[in-house]
């Protein structure tokens, strides 16, 4: 018998679900309402799960987690959040819960938690996530140590813990795919399957088959029983890539199966229950999808519990050099080659191109450079067109097309306008000169950075610096 589970919720309704779903599960609760009278339990009782509502009508559900965790830092906590709430059960995470629940959430989403809780308290050897030096370059197949990349990486170690769906967006070549590996790695089914599926490569007649699986006979060409993704997955990860390009029929059949956590294969009468996180990724804007209806709102809502939005290349600019010269020596063994590192000319070139394929492009620039050549470090010569000519030629035309647009506008800004910034200090008119800027490219930093003439790290700089100014 394991030991008694503590449920602070001061809903009633839902207090009262949760005891009768663990309760019928074999386990015994102890039900609270209030952080005073979870105190009071805690003192006459010893509680290695808690399952604690971050709304509270006597305070922050987050202050008493604190004092859990000080007084036993075994403790496992799950904390319970609105859907409007998810940063603060992130943030929740960073401070020491186990899990995060967010509601509504089902009987097994909540059973799947607590029996992952007992099981890590049971077997007294958590998987913890690799701790990130503060000079770190490198983690989990991810190169860089920008600010953008290391909030990637502190957000992939506090939610990789967690059995939450997470929906990562970004560009094409950003590495999202490396981003739900690294989820995987750091969590406690690392040791299980990581299935990844593209729905984009798959046929959509064929994508519904190779999700949940067939039976021998149910279509011509079904030659045998097939094993579906979800299936081959149960137990670890299974990454949908490009979700967007689902078909709604699938679509629809996807959100059953999140609901019930239960496949159907194609041919199959009955259905089977699955034990699987799900991860997913696009490179589109999956709100915009479901404006235009090419994706089901409740299956977005379902699918984006936690967001992870990988930046693009150009967005972190001193991470260039940095991927550049690790890979171009490791190319550089694979391939018999000499290279060590870029000259002084390539590295300007790259900080200034704008790299729309990404990492992914830069990897295909280097590995080019590398089979063609030989020599100790990369020379402009050995660079393909796109990067020294085209693309970037566009890209100059774009940010003199933006300047020159901003320069109209400003002849336009009324003497009022500008009364704002008068008897502010020269620090304060930079701040917010370039926060408006900002706000003009709606939100695009790197569109500010053209707009403004500088590298879009230096704005980064600027910002983090003004933030923690304001403490």
């Amino acid at each position: 018998m394991t030991s008694p589970i503590l449920l602070v919720e001061d809903t009633s309704s839902m207090a009262m679900v949760y005891r009768s779903v663990l309760e019928k599960a074999g386990n015994e609760v102890v039900s609270c309402d209030t952080i005073s009278k979870a105190r009071e339990a805690i003192s006459q009782q010893n509680f290695c799960v808690t399952l604690l509502d971050l709304t509270l009508p006597d305070g922050d559900g987050t202050e008493l987690m604190a004092e859990i965790l000080r007084g036993k830092s075994t403790a496992k906590i799950i904390v319970i959040t609105a859907n409007g709430s998810i940063n603060r059960a992130i943030e929740a995470m960073r401070k020491g819960a186990f899990d995060f629940l967010v509601k509504p959430f089902d009987e097994k989403k909540l059973l799947s938690a607590v029996a992952n809780a007992q099981s890590f308290e049971a077997i007294k050897t958590p998987v913890s996530a690799p701790e990130i030096p503060v000079s770190g370059e490198s983690f989990q197949g991810f190169i860089g140590k920008s600010a953008q990349m290391r909030q990637i990486y502190d957000m992939i170690n506090n939610i990789g813990r967690s059995s939450a769906t997470v929906f990562i967006t970004g560009e094409s070549g950003t590495g999202k795919e490396v981003a739900a590996k690294a989820i995987h790695a750091v969590s406690g089914r690392a040791k299980a399957p990581f299935v990844p599926l593209n729905c984009g490569a798959i046929p959509a007649d064929l994508l519904e088959s190779e999700v949940f699986g067939h039976l021998k006979g149910s279509f011509t060409g079904a030659i045998a029983n097939k094993m579906g993704a979800a299936e081959a997955a149960s137990g670890g990860t299974l990454f949908l890539d490009e979700i967007c390009e689902m078909e709604m029929s699938l679509q629809t059949k996807l959100l059953r199966f999140l609901e019930t956590s239960k496949i159907q294969p194609v041919g199959a009468v009955s259905a089977k229950s699955v034990d699987v996180r799900i991860l997913c990724a696009t490179n589109r804007d999956p709100l915009a999808e479901v404006r235009a209806g090419r994706f089901r709102e409740d299956l977005y809502y379902r699918l984006h519990v936690v967001p992870m939005h990988m930046p693009a290349l150009r967005e972190r600019e001193e991470d260039i050099t940095l991927i550049a010269e690790q890979v171009l020596r490791r190319y550089a063994r694979e391939e018999g080659r000499k290279f060590e590192k870029l000259s002084p000319e390539v590295t300007r070139i790259f900080a200034r191109y704008s790299w729309p394929g990404n990492v992914r492009q830069l990897l295909n620039v280097l590995r080019h450079v590398v089979v063609l050549n030989d020599a100790t470090q990369v020379l402009p010569t050995m660079l393909p067109a796109e990067v020294t000519s085209g693309t970037e030629a566009l890209s100059e035309n774009d940010t003199v097309q933006k300047l020159v647009a901003t320069r109209d506008a400003a002849k336009e800004v009324s003497e009022d306008s500008l009364g704002r910034f008068v008897g502010l200090t020269l620090a304060e008119f930079e701040r917010q000169f370039v926060e408006l800027t900002i706000e003009e490219c709606n939100g695009s930093v790197p569109e500010a950075a053209r707009m403004l003439n500088v590298s879009p790290s230096t704005l980064y700089r600027k910002r983090e610096s003004w933030k923690k100014a304001a403490g």
